[in-house]
């Protein structure tokens, strides 16, 4: 295990970002944090005028397109009816590994579509899974999508994924070997797939909760963990659950990129994402899975 800093310059006052982290990671009301924001800002127009900088535009980052892949909307069963998701893969390709990707805290967005399409470039079989659908699906406001996480059941919730799992391991295009890639939210999900999980071969997280360190014997996968350095809320969790990751003799790197936020790989977040950071965090995710989902390892 080592850990690794990256560094780079912050584009926005720390505190301005904190707040907005606040904001979409709790029950701050929206009212609420428009009232802090124009305290810092120094005004109501001001904090108005952030504000667009802060929130997810899908419209700015350019959607990935790749001849070499195929899209299509499937659904698998769940605990309580059918799982929505899209499902990428590399054309005329057989026997290959599979990744579940796993969003954000506001459903199958856009931007997560676009990670599930460049894993499946990458050459895999990748799939995205909506965690909305059993209250309908991700809706088009971000911030209803963000509500309606939080009405998830938990245990319902973690075998949906579980049953996602299973069923990219009986795709007859696969070869059994599956690892999975969570974002924020979906990056606390990741963890609990790997300890739910035992034939898990990889788990990816990206800023993600850590699993309670009373369970973390339980988990056999290969992790790799990525931190913003500036994101105090989640880092809060890294030296308990690295200690436990230690004293069990789990297979992981933790990577911490300095002076990087929260959600440092969303690239339709402007004042947080991190294109350098993102695209080394990237490519060893690729490497990971590379040799961990091939079909002549384990």
């Amino acid at each position: 295990m080592f850990i690794l800093y990256f560094k780079k310059s912050k584009p926005m006052d720390q505190k301005i970002i904190n707040l907005y982290d606040e904001y979409t990671h709790s029950q701050l009301s929206r009212k609420d944090f428009m009232k802090k924001l124009a305290v810092i800002a120094g005004s109501t127009a001001l904090a108005m005028t952030i504000l667009p900088m802060l929130e997810n535009n899908y419209a700015a980052a350019a959607d990935f397109a790749s001849d070499d892949i195929d899209v299509e909307n499937i659904t698998y069963p769940g605990v309580d009816g059918d799982m929505k998701a899209v499902l990428a893969k590399p054309k005329g390709k057989k026997k290959l590994g599979s990744v579940l990707v796993i969003h954000e805290n506001r459903g199958l967005n856009p931007h997560i579509i676009d990670v599930t399409k460049r894993m499946a470039a990458e050459g895999f079989i990748a799939l995205g899974v909506d965690a909305l659908s059993p209250l309908g699906g991700t809706p088009a406001d971000e911030n209803k999508g963000r509500e309606l996480i939080g009405k998830l059941d938990p245990e319902k919730n973690l075998q949906n994924y579980l049953k996602g799992l299973e069923y990219l391991r009986n795709r007859k295009d696969g070869n059994g070997k599956v690892g999975c890639v969570g974002f924020c939210w979906g990056g606390g999900m990741a963890n609990k797939l790997a300890v739910n999980d035992p034939n898990l071969q990889a788990a990816v997280a990206y800023y993600g909760a850590q699993a309670n360190v009373a369970d973390v014997s339980k988990i056999k996968a290969s992790l790799m963990l990525h931190y913003g350095g500036l994101d105090e809320r989640i880092n809060a969790g890294i030296p308990a659950y690295e200690q436990a990751l230690k004293e069990n003799k789990v297979d992981y790197k933790i990577y911490i990129y300095d002076g990087v936020n929260h959600a440092f790989n969303n690239n339709t977040s402007p004042t947080r994402y991190n294109e350098a950071a993102a695209k080394l965090a990237w490519q060893r995710t690729i490497d990971l899975f590379k040799r961990k989902l091939s079909i002549l390892t384990r």
